[in-house]
C-alpha cells in the first residue's frame, strides 16, 4: 500500500524541487483541467512522472503559465500561444509576431469602440423617442416595431449570448 511518507521519497529521489499538479494549480490559479488541457495542446512540456504515474512539474512551469496568462490579457488566443512558444523551443524570437498581433488587436477593439459609440448613441436616441410617445400599440411593442434603429451590436460583444 502506497502512503504519503512513500510518495514524499518518490518526489525527493528524482531531485530538484518537483510540484504536483494540486500545487501547481494552487500557486498558479488556474484549475488542474486546464493545466491538463495545457499540457495535451502542447503549451506545457509534458511533466515527469513519478512511479504511480502521479505528474511532477518543475517549477519553471509556474513561469510558462505566467506568460500564459499575461498573452491572453493581451488578446493572445491559445493557438496563437502555443505557437509563440512553439517559436521559442525552435530557438527563434517571436517578439515580431507578438507585436503584429497586438497591433491587430488594438485595431479591433478600436473598431469594436467605435461601434460601441454608434450603439450608445442609436440606445439613447431611442430612448428620447421612447420617453417622447409613452404608450404605443402594436403586434408585442409598438416603440420597438416603430423605432428606426439600425445598427445595434452583435450581442457578444457586449458579452451576452
Amino acid at each position: 500500500m502506497r502512503t504519503a511518507f512513500n510518495f514524499a521519497q518518490e518526489i525527493d529521489s528524482i531531485g530538484g524541487k518537483q510540484l504536483k499538479i494540486g500545487e501547481v494549480s494552487k500557486r498558479s490559479g488556474i484549475g488542474i483541467e486546464a493545466l491538463r488541457f495545457y499540457e495535451k495542446s502542447g503549451l506545457l512540456d509534458r511533466p515527469s512522472r513519478t512511479y504511480s504515474g502521479y505528474r511532477l512539474y518543475d517549477e519553471s512551469v509556474l513561469d510558462r503559465l505566467a506568460f500564459v496568462k499575461k498573452a491572453q490579457v493581451l488578446g493572445f488566443s491559445l493557438d496563437e500561444i502555443r505557437e509563440l512558444i512553439n517559436h521559442k523551443r525552435k530557438g527563434e524570437s517571436p517578439c515580431e509576431e507578438v507585436r503584429e498581433v497586438v497591433r491587430l488587436r488594438l485595431e479591433e477593439l478600436n473598431e469594436r469602440i467605435a461601434q460601441m459609440i454608434q450603439y450608445r448613441d442609436e440606445l439613447t436616441a431611442a430612448l428620447a423617442d421612447f420617453d417622447e410617445q409613452g404608450q404605443s400599440d402594436g403586434h408585442v411593442c409598438g416603440l420597438i416595431e416603430g423605432s428606426s434603429i439600425e445598427n445595434g451590436l452583435n450581442h457578444k460583444h457586449l458579452g451576452r449570448k
